[in-house]
C-alpha cells in the first residue's frame, strides 16, 4: 500500500496550494527578491491599514503560475500571467479581509478541531486521489491508514493538512454565521414557484423613439454637464493602445499529422503488448491534468466532448482501446472502462500535432532573425525593417487594458499585457514564443486609463438624453392610440394608425420572451393587468407600450406541494451561496484598499532599464 502511495504521491499533492512549503526557497531562487526598488517591506496594497507585501504577491503569483504550467504542460503567456497576478492579488485581499473579520467576531480554531477535521473530513481533492479509492469511491479506511503511515509525516502531509484546516475552519464558522438566518417559508417558496410557472400570453404595440426625429428634441450643454457631474463614475475607461504585430506561425501539414498518428499507433501497440494504459498516459499524454490520473476523464453522460471524440468513445465496448482518433486537439487513444446506459467512464492519451524537426528548425531560424532585427528595439523603424526583410505582413490591432488582443477572432498572446506594462510608443516588444508560433509587437499609441473628460463623453451623453426625451414625447401619441384601442380593439387601432401588434409566445415572469428583452415593465404588467383590457401607456427604456393580456394560467398548488421540500433544500442552498458572495463583495466594497501594484511595477520597470 505504502509503495503504491509513494509512486503516485503527486495525486495527493494536487490539493496542496499553501504557499509556505518551499515558498521561500522558490522566492529566493526566482530573482523576485532583487526586483529593482522592491524590498522585503515593499507593500503592493494596504487593506484597512494591513500591508500586503510585494514579495508575498509575487510568491503567490509564482505558485499559481507553476500550477498552471504543470496543468498545461507548457509555459504561460503574458495574458495568463496577468490573469494569475490579478487572481493572486484578489486572493490576498480576501484573506486579509477574512482575517480581520475573524478577529472582529472573535472566531478562532482549536487544535482539536483541526485534528478531528483532518481525520474525518478530508479535503475534496484528497478524496478524489485514485489511491485513496476503492471501486471508484473514496475509502475512509485507506485514508486512515495513510494518515497513520510514516510517509504522511515524512512528506509533510500532516503539516499541510493542519495549515489547510487552520484556514478553512474559521472560514466555515464565519460563513455559518452569515447564512444562519436564511429560511424559506412555504409562502416564500410558493411565490418563487409562481414566478417560474405562472404564464401569460399578451399582445402589445410599442412606440419606438425612432419615430421622433432628432430635430424635435433639444438637449442643452447645461443638461449634458449636469448628467456628467452626476454619473462621473460611469465614464471611467480602461487604457487603450494601438499596436502593430508580426507573426511567424508554427504551420503543421499533412506529414506532421501522419507522423503524430504513427506515434499514437505505436503507443497503442505498446499497451496491447502488455504495458499499462495508465503508465503510458502518465508518461506520454499531452493532457497533463488527465495524465496525472492515468489518463482518466472521469464518468459522465453524452455532450462532454467534441463530436469526433464522442463518436469514437461510444463505439467502444468496455475494456476496448480505440485506434488513433483525430480531433482539433490532436490524436487521442481512448479506452472505455465502464458503460451504464449513456454514462461512460473513459481514459485517453493525447498527442498534439507538432511541426516536424526540419520545419521547426526553419521556423526557429526565421524567428531568430526577427528577434535580431527588431526585438526590444526603441527605434520604430526596426519593426518595419523586419517586416520588409522577412516578407511578413503587418497586422494592426487595438489593445484594451485587462483584455486579450484578437485579430479577426484569432487570439494574439502576450501583446496586450506588454503594451500596458511600461512600454513607450514606438518601442518594440521582445519576441513572444507561443504554442502556435512567434509574435512581436510595436506600440504605436497609448491612452492611459481614466475617466473620459466632459468633451470626450459629450457625444454619448447627448445621444442618451436625446433618446430619453424622445420617449417622453411618445406619451401623447400612445395615449391617443390607447383611447382608440379601448373603444375598439388593439388590432383595429393598429390598422387605423399604422402600428404593428406584437404577440410573443407564452412566457413566465422568470423566462420572459425574446420580444420583451429590455422591457421589464411589460413583463410585470402581464401578471397584474386585468384580462382582455387595453392598458394605459407603459413607459419603458425602449419606448412606450400599449398592451393587452390575452391569457393567464396560474401555477398548480398541488404540484407545488408535491415538490416543495426538494425546492426548499435546493433554493436554500442557492440563497446561502448567494449570501456568502454578497457578504464577501460587501466586505471588499466597504474596505479601504490602497492598490499600489501599478506604481510598484512601474518603479521596478524603471529601475531595471
Amino acid at each position: 500500500m505504502l509503495s503504491s502511495m509513494r509512486a503516485s504521491a503527486k495525486y495527493i499533492w494536487i490539493f496542496i496550494v499553501v504557499a509556505f512549503v518551499g515558498g521561500f526557497l522558490l522566492l529566493e531562487t526566482s530573482g523576485l527578491m532583487t526586483r529593482g526598488q522592491i524590498t522585503p517591506t515593499t507593500a503592493v496594497a494596504k487593506v484597512n491599514g494591513e500591508d500586503i507585501l510585494a514579495t508575498t504577491w509575487y510568491q503567490t503569483t509564482q505558485n499559481l503560475e507553476q500550477q498552471a504550467t504543470q496543468r498545461g504542460g507548457r509555459g504561460i503567456t503574458l495574458d495568463e500571467r496577468q490573469r494569475l497576478q490579478d487572481e493572486a492579488f484578489d486572493q490576498l485581499v480576501a484573506d486579509a479581509l477574512l482575517r480581520q473579520e475573524y478577529k472582529r467576531r472573535g472566531i478562532t480554531v482549536s487544535d482539536q478541531e483541526i485534528l478531528d477535521a483532518a481525520k474525518f473530513n478530508p479535503p475534496p481533492q484528497l478524496m478524489q486521489a485514485p489511491d485513496l479509492q476503492t471501486e471508484g469511491r473514496f475509502d475512509p479506511e485507506k485514508y486512515q491508514r495513510f494518515l497513520a503511515s510514516p510517509m504522511a509525516k515524512q512528506e509533510g502531509l500532516l503539516m499541510q493538512l493542519e495549515q489547510y484546516y487552520r484556514n478553512e475552519i474559521p472560514k466555515e464558522k464565519l460563513f455559518d454565521q452569515v447564512v444562519s438566518d436564511i429560511y424559506l417559508s412555504d409562502a416564500q417558496l410558493w411565490t418563487r414557484y409562481k414566478d417560474a410557472r405562472d404564464s401569460a400570453r399578451i399582445s402589445f404595440v410599442l412606440f419606438s423613439p425612432d419615430r421622433v426625429p432628432d430635430s424635435a428634441v433639444r438637449v442643452t450643454d447645461d443638461e449634458i454637464r449636469a448628467y456628467y457631474d452626476t454619473h462621473k463614475k460611469e465614464f471611467d475607461r480602461p487604457g487603450r493602445a494601438r499596436v502593430s504585430i508580426l507573426t511567424i506561425p508554427r504551420t503543421v501539414g499533412p506529414a506532421d499529422s501522419a507522423s503524430t498518428r504513427s506515434v499514437a499507433a505505436v503507443l497503442k501497440a505498446r499497451i496491447l503488448g502488455g504495458e499499462k494504459f495508465e503508465d503510458v498516459a502518465r508518461a506520454e499524454s499531452a493532457d497533463s491534468v488527465s495524465a496525472a490520473n492515468g489518463g482518466s476523464l472521469g464518468k459522465g453522460p453524452r455532450g462532454r466532448f467534441v463530436p469526433a471524440f464522442e463518436a469514437a468513445a461510444y463505439a467502444l465496448t468496455p475494456g476496448q482501446i480505440s485506434d488513433p482518433v483525430l480531433t482539433p486537439f490532436g490524436y487521442h487513444i481512448i479506452r472505455l472502462d465502464e458503460r451504464k446506459g449513456d454514462t461512460l467512464s473513459l481514459r485517453h492519451i493525447l498527442l498534439r500535432i507538432q511541426q516536424s524537426d526540419s520545419a521547426a528548425v526553419r521556423t526557429d531560424r526565421k524567428a531568430d532573425s526577427l528577434a535580431l532585427i527588431a526585438a526590444s528595439a526603441e527605434d520604430p523603424r526596426k519593426f518595419d525593417e523586419a517586416a520588409r526583410t522577412l516578407n511578413l505582413p503587418i497586422l494592426r490591432a487595438e489593445a484594451i487594458e485587462g483584455n486579450s488582443v484578437t485579430i479577426s477572432g484569432k487570439f494574439i498572446p502576450s501583446v496586450g499585457p506588454w503594451a500596458f506594462k511600461g512600454a513607450r510608443p514606438g518601442e518594440t516588444s521582445e519576441l513572444f514564443d507561443a504554442e502556435d508560433g512567434y509574435y512581436i509587437a510595436r506600440l504605436d499609441s497609448l491612452r492611459p486609463a481614466g475617466a473620459l473628460s466632459l468633451d470626450q463623453a459629450k457625444g454619448d451623453i447627448r445621444t442618451f438624453l436625446v433618446r430619453r426625451k424622445k420617449v417622453d414625447q411618445l406619451i401623447t401619441p400612445a395615449n391617443n392610440f390607447a383611447k382608440v384601442a379601448a373603444a375598439g380593439t388593439l388590432e383595429t387601432a393598429s390598422q387605423l394608425m399604422g402600428m404593428k401588434v406584437v404577440k410573443p409566445a407564452v412566457f413566465s415572469r422568470v423566462s420572459g420572451a425574446a420580444e420583451l428583452t429590455g422591457l421589464p415593465e411589460i413583463v410585470g404588467a402581464s401578471f397584474s393587468l386585468p384580462l382582455d383590457q387595453v392598458s394605459e401607456p407603459l413607459k419603458t427604456v425602449g419606448g412606450v407600450a400599449v398592451m393587452r393580456v390575452d391569457e393567464r394560467t396560474p401555477a398548480s398548488r398541488a404540484a407545488f406541494d408535491a415538490q416543495k421540500d426538494a425546492q426548499r433544500q435546493a433554493e436554500t442552498q442557492q440563497l446561502r451561496q448567494q449570501r456568502v458572495r454578497e457578504f464577501l463583495g460587501n466586505l471588499r466594497q466597504a474596505a479601504k484598499i490602497d492598490d499600489r501594484r501599478k506604481s510598484v511595477e512601474s518603479s521596478s520597470q524603471r529601475s531595471v532599464q
